[in-house]
């Protein structure tokens, strides 16, 4: 650990440059994720506890289109309409029946969703680790001593592009204010307002959202069934640090965890990476009290 940390002092002090860089790259993917959380924790009040696991679908949508010759960032759009028409079908089996029950009931009803994708993407394409070739190179600065892959550019940009999509749609579009009312009260809402239909279209599109970002993990990381637990700690996280409602809250805290994780991997080891994120929450929740 010491050796590491004089590494980032003295002796190659322009790596930090690399570490911020990747940091900030894979934290915007981070935000979308925790961006989709936020949007049904506050609407509806439902803690998803399968956000990361709707995140690996995404992840298996990209690699079953690239197996069919589709670039993974052409099929972004269709697995997100996939993942979209998908959320409808478990909002309506699911999701509406405990909306009004208990946080236990929906913690538990969301828990068990995980479980059974996770079972029903192992089913499907194994145990084993996947990943996706995007076929975009590398960007190599200050001598070849700061490296970033293209992919990671090109998933910040979308991810940027994403996030103002959705800023658009929450105040410009009819059914976007509707979803806005209804987070802000819930009965008031109900006068003018279709409830039903505005909590089906918010976990709708959160289930687009993870999908698109289950794209881009596909192509800058790997994918396997049992790792959605990970994408929903972190997501857990940022929306538990910057509250909900708070979309430039939620960003910043998504790059400061990407930056947080990878100096974290770096002096620590890839090993203690998830303890930080646990401990990160832990934290939080200690200091909220």
């Amino acid at each position: 650990m010491w050796d590491n940390l004089q590494i980032l002092g003295v002796a190659a002090p322009v790596f930090n440059i690399q570490l911020v860089l990747n940091g900030i790259t894979v934290g915007a993917v981070f935000g979308l994720i925790a961006y989709g959380l936020a949007l049904v924790w506050g609407v509806t009040s439902v803690k998803n506890l399968s956000q990361g696991d709707l995140v690996m679908m995404g992840g298996y949508g990209a690699y079953e289109f690239a197996r069919h010759g589709v670039h993974p960032i052409l099929a972004l759009v269709p697995v997100a309409l996939i993942m979209f028409g998908f959320g409808w079908v478990i909002y309506k089996l699911i999701i509406r029946r405990v909306i009004q029950l208990d946080l236990f009931t929906s913690l538990l009803a969301t828990f068990g969703m995980a479980i059974t994708i996770q079972q029903l993407l192992n089913l499907a394409f194994g145990p084993d680790v996947r990943t996706v070739q995007s076929g975009f190179g590398e960007l190599k600065m200050f001598g070849g001593m700061v490296e970033i892959t293209e992919i990671k550019l090109i998933a910040f940009g979308l991810c940027v592009l994403l996030a103002i999509g959705m800023v658009l749609f929450l105040r410009k579009s009819r059914m976007g204010q509707a979803i806005r009312a209804t987070a802000q009260d819930p009965r008031a809402a109900r006068i003018g307002v279709n409830t039903d239909t505005v909590y089906a279209m918010t976990f709708s599109i959160n289930a687009a959202i993870c999908g698109a970002a289950g794209v881009l993990i596909a192509m800058i990381w790997v994918i396997q069934p049992f790792y959605g637990i990970a994408y929903s700690v972190r997501a857990f996280v940022i929306v538990t640090a910057a509250g909900l409602g708070n979309l430039p809250a939620v960003i910043l805290t998504a790059l400061g965890l990407g930056v947080v994780e990878q100096y974290s991997g770096f002096v620590l080891g890839a090993q203690f990476q998830q303890a930080t994120i646990v401990g990160l929450l832990l934290a939080i929740l200690i200091w909220r009290q």
